[in-house]
């Protein structure tokens, strides 16, 4: 461990759900899909048709500005649909798997001696390119751009993460061997990024722990902190739990896109690990966990702050390892409404008398908003959440105004969406600030290319 960072800034959401540090196997899924929103930046040319057959690695589509970043398919089987939306969008692109479980054999390496374009071109074919995301902007990252440096994130922060000590200790060889292969990608560092909780050691990269709230797991964070995004300047940034992936690669000489998911919420049972496999069904996951109701009940892919309303015939998310089931809130009639006394709410102040009752106890949190959209208040709520050194509130306007002078000098090249889901939760102007920043960022890369 090479140095520790104290964030003091952030929020500890305590909900009620958290997994039970036990893994079980899911059944295979009747079919899985690949969303390509999941990769953000990618404009996908579909190269399957229904009825085709496919392996694991196969290509599914690539990008259409830069055709060398494929996105392969996780599993052997057969291409079921390719679903569009309006202006013929592609939705997604659903696989029904075979028993043969076949795989693209891209033959096994040696680290050691291969070069970093070898490595990089190896990534690209497999489709494992795609996993690695890029700051500015927060997209798949520029194959033909060398990052100043690579930031790997290997813990969760936010509301009932996933242990990632215990996932990454199932696979301590495939880490390192993904930790070295990234090394071989840029002149600078690879700087991974740990909980001073976690017992995660690795002799590839430079270790930096962090100690404090949400969201001190997110990349973002981390980067403010260890070496911030200067104009002009490119970072890489990966999941930790992805680069297994990259380890698989090189050790075994096949993709193996297989993920233990945490499955929590307080709509699930029993929640704990499950091992299954990206683009999965939810159905096939958390089969038999969700408590049986009366009232709707919302299926999340990722956490409550960032992850994806998927319903529960959905898919799991490919970037994704955690699937959170909560009530969707929308059959409440409350006395009173947000005016009312219950000491069993949740507040980030004193509105409520549940602070009296301790900071560790849980709640069981719906998906309401509870209020409407209004201006923009000036209060520093997202300043006492925001743990970057940037000023929230006023990266907002200019992206509203799309101010790009003030954009850029407020720091708009470090950000992403993820870093405001806090400032979100917290807002009481109601605004949709991810999908601001989101927006802000996109006409930003369009106007600059």
């Amino acid at each position: 461990m090479d140095r520790v960072v104290k964030i003091k800034k952030g929020l500890d959401i305590q909900l009620q759900g958290i997994p039970e540090p036990r893994i079980s196997n899911a059944p295979d899924s009747e079919l899985y899909a690949i969303v390509p929103d999941d990769f953000v930046g990618i404009t996908p040319k579909v190269i399957v048709k229904p009825g085709d057959k496919v392996m694991a690695g196969s290509p599914i589509f690539y990008d259409k500005s830069r055709p060398d970043i494929l996105v392969t398919s996780p599993v052997s089987g057969e291409i079921a649909a390719v679903e569009r939306g309006e202006r013929r969008k592609v939705m997604k692109i659903t696989i029904k798997p075979d028993t043969a479980h076949q795989a693209v054999d891209f033959g096994k390496h040696s680290l050691g001696s291969m070069k970093g374009d070898e490595i990089k071109e190896l990534l690209l074919k497999s489709g494992i390119f795609a996993f690695i995301k890029q700051r500015p902007y927060d997209i798949v990252a520029n194959p033909d751009t060398k990052p100043r440096d690579i930031f790997v994130t290997a813990f969760d922060s936010a509301p009932l993460a996933p242990s990632y000590s215990l996932i990454l200790n199932q696979e301590k060889q495939h880490l390192e061997t993904g930790l070295q292969a990234l090394s071989k990608l840029t002149d600078g560092k690879v700087y991974v990024g740990v909980s001073v909780h976690d017992s995660i050691e690795t002799t590839a990269g430079t270790v930096v722990a962090f100690d404090g709230p949400h969201p001190a797991g997110n990349v973002g964070v981390q980067i403010n902190h260890i070496a911030p995004v200067n104009k002009g300047e490119t970072v890489w940034t990966m999941n930790a739990l992805d680069v297994l992936f990259i380890g698989r690669l090189l050790d075994y000489g096949k993709v193996d896109f297989s993920r233990i998911v945490a499955v929590t919420g307080s709509e699930i049972t029993d929640p704990h690990y499950v091992r299954t496999c990206a683009g999965a069904s939810i159905a096939s996951i958390i089969k038999g966990m969700v408590k049986p109701a009366d009232y709707e009940q919302r299926y999340i892919s990722g956490n409550v702050l960032t992850g994806v309303n998927i319903g529960a015939d959905g898919y799991l998310g490919a970037t994704h390892s955690q699937i959170t089931v909560i009530p969707e809130g929308n059959n409440c009639n409350e006395f009173l409404g947000w005016a009312s006394l219950n000491p069993h709410k949740y507040s980030t102040s004193h509105s409520y008398f549940s602070w009296l009752l301790g900071k560790k106890r849980r709640y069981a949190i719906d998906a309401r908003i509870r209020g409407g959209e209004r201006a923009i208040i000036m209060s520093d709520e997202y300043d006492r959440v925001f743990p970057m050194d940037i000023y929230p509130e006023y990266l907002i306007k200019a992206i509203l105004a799309f101010d790009i002078d003030k954009m850029e000098s407020l720091g708009i090249y470090e950000v992403a969406p993820e870093d405001f889901a806090l400032c979100e939760f917290v807002d009481t102007s109601k605004l949709e600030l991810q999908k601001i920043v989101r927006t802000g960022l996109d006409r930003l890369l369009k106007e600059m290319n």
